[in-house]
C-alpha cells in the first residue's frame, strides 16, 4: 500500500460509524512511523490524535538504575503495561472524559507525562511504535486493542542513514551514532521483524 492509499484508508476509518477507531503503525526503528502518523492524522478528515509508544520510554534515571540505558529502545526499556492500560482507556472513550497520554520530548530525550489530550469526541487515534505486533507479553495484549495495524516498510540502508542522522541531531557524535544504530537500533529491528507477517497492511515508506 502506498501513501495515497494509506491516506484514503485512514479517512475511511475516521468516518466510519460506531466506536472510535484505533490504528496502529508498527515497524523497525527509523522506518518513518511518527512522520507518517502525523500526516495521516492531519488528513483524516475527522478529529484525530497521535499517541506515540515513545511516550512510555522509562526515564533515563530509571534506565541507568536498571543498567539498561545503553539499550534504550529495547522492549524492556518501556512501560509496556502502562501503554496497554492507556490503550484500554482510549478504547472505552467515555463521554465527556479526556484521556491524557504522554509524549516524548525529542530535545530532552525523555517522556513528558500528560502531554497529549484525547477528548471523547476524537474519532481516530493513531498509535505508533516498534512493538505493536510483538507476540511477547505484555506487548501481545496490544494487538487486541487496535482495529488495524500497518507495518511501515523502508529499505535498511535508508532506514539506518536516517537513524544515524537522528542521533546526531539529538547530540551524539557521528561515530557514537553509528555505533548505537549498529549495536542497539538494529538489534531492535531484528527483534520486531517477525511482526511484519502479522500486520493487516504493508505501507511502503520508500
Amino acid at each position: 500500500m502506498n501513501t495515497a492509499a494509506a491516506l484514503e484508508r485512514t479517512a475511511e476509518l475516521a468516518a466510519r460509524p460506531g466506536p472510535r477507531a484505533i490504528l496502529g503503525l508498527a515497524g523497525p526503528p527509523g522506518a518513518g512511523k511518527s512522520t507518517l502518523a502525523a500526516r495521516l492524522a492531519a488528513h483524516a478528515g475527522r478529529p484525530a490524535v497521535v499517541v506515540p509508544l515513545d511516550g512510555f520510554h522509562l526515564a533515563d534515571a530509571e534506565l541507568a538504575r536498571l543498567g539498561r540505558l545503553g539499550r534504550k529502545g529495547a522492549p524492556d526499556t518501556f512501560d509496556a503495561a502502562g501503554y496497554v492500560t492507556l490503550l484500554g482507556r482510549i478504547r472505552k472513550a467515555e463521554p465527556g472524559v479526556t484521556v491524557y497520554a504522554p509524549a516524548f520530548g525529542r530535545k530532552i530525550g525523555q517522556p513528558i507525562a500528560g502531554s497529549i489530550p484525547v477528548p471523547s469526541d476524537v474519532r481516530l487515534v493513531i498509535t505508533e511504535g516498534n512493538y505493536l505486533l510483538s507476540d511477547e507479553p505484555p506487548w501481545a495484549a496490544v494487538r487486541g486493542l487496535l482495529d488495524e495495524v500497518w507495518w511501515i516498510d523502508l529499505g535498511d540502508a535508508e532506514r539506518c542513514r536516517r537513524l544515524v542522522a537522528r542521533h546526531v541531531r539529538w547530540g551524539k557524535t557521528p561515530a557514537a551514532a553509528e555505533r548505537f544504530v549498529s549495536e542497539c537500533d538494529e538489534a531492535n529491528a531484528r527483534a520486531v521483524a517477525p511482526g511484519r507477517d502479522r500486520a493487516d497492511r504493508i505501507v511502503s515508506a520508500g
